[in-house]
């Protein structure tokens, strides 16, 4: 290793007493320390600035198909995802925003020139966390019976939801996502650009389908509208969004 300098020190042949079997441990001892160091630690303990991890799918890899495929999860989740969780690592580490929690990151450096890039990639691995417990296997259909209620007095009917979260979801324009959110005591379809997020607007997001392209671009090419619907008719996680509201 460069810039480190490890020390051999002679055990006498044949010795055997006490001070050469401490010399031994001592040796082995700083021989193991070392190849935990080169392994890149202890186990079982995180490095001191990967404050935020990448969160396992909540569901296998195979679990979304046909709607969403195993290629597109694994670059999704595996490499763009990832990416933004190792740049909010690298850029808190030394700073105020080190050890907190994700969102207090996201809403810390949400409006300041000094911490934009903090914020979009923040957000980005916050929206992304939201987006992977949106989708489940067998979801879409009816939302549980509490769920439906707040649903109907903001939106008229359940299919009143759906033709707003689709607008919101086609009308953004480029890259960006679409919310169902909690503003005060209603149900809201909200839609936003790049790595915005309710969270900045005093919203509590519920849901959310991604509309950034390398969501759907390798089972869809295009076709933003085909796979909208198809996370709505059969992937929308209604129970987690009822979990979130205790409904």
């Amino acid at each position: 290793m460069r810039g480190e300098e490890i020390l051999f020190f002679d055990v006498p042949e044949g010795a055997v007493g006490p001070a050469s079997r401490s010399r031994r441990d001592f040796l082995r001892g700083s021989a193991a320390v070392a190849l935990l160091v080169l392994l890149g630690g202890f186990p079982g303990k995180a490095r001191a600035s990967e404050t935020v991890r990448l969160p396992p799918l909540p569901f296998s890899i195979t679990a979304l198909e046909p709607y969403v495929s195993v290629r597109t999860l694994e670059f999704h989740h595996g490499k763009h995802h990832q990416a933004y969780v190792d740049n909010v690592n690298r850029m808190i580490a030394g700073t105020e925003f080190a050890g907190r929690p994700l969102e207090e990151i996201v809403k810390a450096s949400a409006g300041r020139s000094e911490t934009a890039s903090l914020f979009n990639n923040a957000a980005q691995a916050s929206n992304h966390d939201l987006y992977w417990r949106s989708l489940t296997p067998g979801g879409g259909g009816v939302p549980p019976a509490p769920l439906l209620r707040r649903i109907e007095s903001s939106f008229g009917s359940l299919e009143g939801c759906r033709k707003a979260w689709t607008e919101a979801a086609l009308g953004q324009f480029g890259s960006g996502w679409a919310w169902l959110a909690l503003d005060g005591g209603r149900l809201r379809v909200v839609k936003t650009a790049n790595a915005d997020t309710p969270l900045t607007m005093g919203m509590t997001p519920l849901l959310v389908i991604d509309v950034w392209e390398h969501s759907y671009y390798l089972d869809y090419q295009n076709r933003r509208a085909e796979y909208v619907r198809a996370v709505l008719d059969h992937l929308v996680n209604w129970p987690f969004a009822s979990q979130c509201l205790g409904a």
